[in-house]
């Protein structure tokens, strides 16, 4: 039997002390502390040290970051040796956590042809692959706008049982819309209401664009009264692409007409827009219908940046003392 006896309150404390002052004295680790001790041991090739980090972070509530697997950047040829490291880790959620982490850093890279390898070994070995985990490849493919490639991606993740999501179809989208490929854009669309799926602020956003690159500014504002009636909200981005159009094709007079139309609901909205189409109107050189954007916007009690000032009559007066 053990022996017990018994500890009066002061007792209690003073066996406590040293516990507590060791918690509360020891620095909390950061993710930003892991990332440091991942790349150092990458670089020296200790891999075990890497896996043993990985799986030690997350017990501390350190999520893995952009930062993680940077030393794969300076020898992508150690990919091998790390995925073997990877697949020895015995936490599931550490396992899929760290590969997705390093799909992302590898996509980060432009080294697509990895993270896509990486992507399907998850999909293969039911490491947790989701649409998630493939979109970093996507989303670098279609900036770079090697649409082929992306749209295998999108196969990819078909073999893998992985369907894609909103975000997999909009990174393609966008990518048509921003050079203009209405055709495209269009079909991109279709897969995505066959697939279920209902257009987002961010697709509302790039037909939008894609509208306004293909010189069809009714056509965008069509777009945007699709998007009210569908009861999605507007980035102020989508607002932008309008105006920038309007403004570059020279209908100033309907670019003001547009953001009177969408004033008065919300604050934020009116000061980005007002203030925009004054700016795009004053680098153009229309300062006289710049002046008149600015005096509505007083008038509306929105704030005047520093850009704007000149155009403003209570400041000029404000300058000149009287």
């Amino acid at each position: 039997m053990i022996p017990f006896r018994r500890l009066n309150k002061n007792s209690i404390v003073a066996a406590a002390a040293p516990i507590y002052n060791a918690f509360f004295s020891t620095q909390i680790p950061s993710s930003a502390h892991y990332d440091d001790l991942i790349n150092a041991a990458g670089k020296q090739g200790d891999f075990a040290s890497v896996r043993h980090l990985l799986s030690k972070r997350l017990s501390q509530g350190c999520l893995n970051t952009n930062k993680t697997f940077k030393f794969i950047a300076t020898d992508v040829s150690v990919l091998d040796d790390l995925l073997l490291n990877l697949a020895a880790i015995d936490d599931w959620f550490v396992k899929k956590h760290a590969h997705d982490s390093l799909v992302a850093q590898l996509a980060n890279l432009h080294r697509t042809a990895e993270a896509l390898r990486v992507a399907e070994i998850m999909g293969r070995k039911n490491y947790g692959a989701t649409a998630a985990t493939f979109n970093p490849v996507l989303n670098a493919l279609a900036k770079k706008k090697d649409m082929l490639a992306a749209w295998r991606v999108v196969d990819a993740m078909r073999a893998c049982n992985v369907k894609p999501n909103i975000t997999s179809f909009n990174y393609i989208l966008t990518a048509y819309c921003f050079t203009g490929d209405v055709a495209s854009a269009a079909d991109t669309l279709v897969k995505m209401e066959e697939e279920g799926m209902k257009a987002d602020a961010i697709t509302y956003d790039a037909l939008v664009l894609g509208a306004c690159r293909a010189g069809k500014v009714e056509g965008a504002v069509a777009v945007m009264r699709r998007m009210v009636d569908d009861g999605v909200v507007a980035l102020f981005s989508t607002h932008g692409h309008i105006l920038k159009e309007m403004v570059g094709c020279g209908y100033y007079a309907a670019a003001v007409d547009y953001v009177r139309m969408y004033a008065g609901g919300d604050e934020k909205l009116d000061a980005e827009n007002f203030g925009y189409l004054a700016r795009r109107l004053k680098y153009v050189k229309r300062i006289e219908e710049a002046g008149s954007v600015v005096v509505e916007m007083e008038k509306r009690g929105i704030q005047i940046d520093d850009g704007l000032k000149d155009l403003s009559p209570s400041f000029l007066l404000r300058d000149t003392g009287n």
